[in-house]
């Protein structure tokens, strides 16, 4: 995948298995958000292929689209209380639960009648992941899930996706913050310099920051032999 002629991934070749936990880790700008928006069909391969339970997710189907969630980073403070802003978006999802999102607001100490745009960067991150939580969804992408999220935040977060698999939830997610991959993930992917230099199980006792250490400076020197040759 490019962006005009700049590439960004170069070669990604995997296959996620369902009630699993995926950590993307990288360095910034590697395309860790790139692949989570192709893996949910936000984003157009330019060569290759993507399949989800057989299907192409950038097709959009009805299907397809009812079994997965993707919250970015950024989310946008709308003018609407959280309970109505859920409602809403939440038919979209015929899974939808709102007694669930009130329950998981309740759980992050979120109030859902306050104004979304009157909310703090971590009250809004909040409500966008009760409304994601809520969904019913077998897939979730999410691309930093602990930005702007307050230490107690972040663990009722992590409690909540360690509980996924055993529902049957497939969780992948982006982040550069090791130490919280280590502590959510089952599996990790490593990214650098455009491919997939890494993917594996975690191992408990592993160090996770030698280890990635250890893949980015190994595709460095590979992308500069190549630039080299060129």
């Amino acid at each position: 995948f490019s962006y005009g002629k700049t590439p960004v991934l170069k070669s990604i070749t995997t296959t996620l298995e369902e009630g699993r936990i995926y950590g993307l880790l990288g360095e910034n700008g590697v395309g860790k958000t790139t692949l989570l928006t192709l893996l949910c069909g936000l984003k157009k391969v330019c060569s290759g292929s993507i399949s989800t339970d057989g299907e192409n997710p950038f097709d959009r189907t009805p299907t397809l689209l009812q079994n997965q969630f993707y919250l970015p980073d950024e989310v946008l403070p709308v003018a609407m209380k959280a309970e109505c802003f859920a409602k809403e978006r939440g038919s979209f999802w015929p899974h939808y639960d709102h007694s669930k999102f009130l329950e998981i607001m309740k759980e992050f100490e979120n109030d859902p009648s306050k104004k979304m745009n009157q909310m703090s960067a971590g009250q809004l991150k909040k409500t966008y992941i009760s409304l994601a939580l809520a969904c019913g969804c077998k897939y979730i992408f999410m691309d930093e899930p602990t930005n702007g999220l307050d230490p107690i935040g972040i663990e009722e977060l992590r409690e909540m996706i360690r509980s996924f698999p055993k529902q049957g939830i497939t969780v992948i997610l982006s982040s550069h913050i090791l130490s919280e991959v280590q502590m959510i993930a089952d599996h990790v992917g490593i990214i650098s310099n455009g491919i997939l230099g890494y993917e594996g199980a975690l191992v408990p006792g592993q160090d996770l920051e030698e280890l990635f250490m250890k893949v980015v400076r190994e595709n460095r020197k590979a992308g500069e032999i190549y630039e080299q040759k060129i």
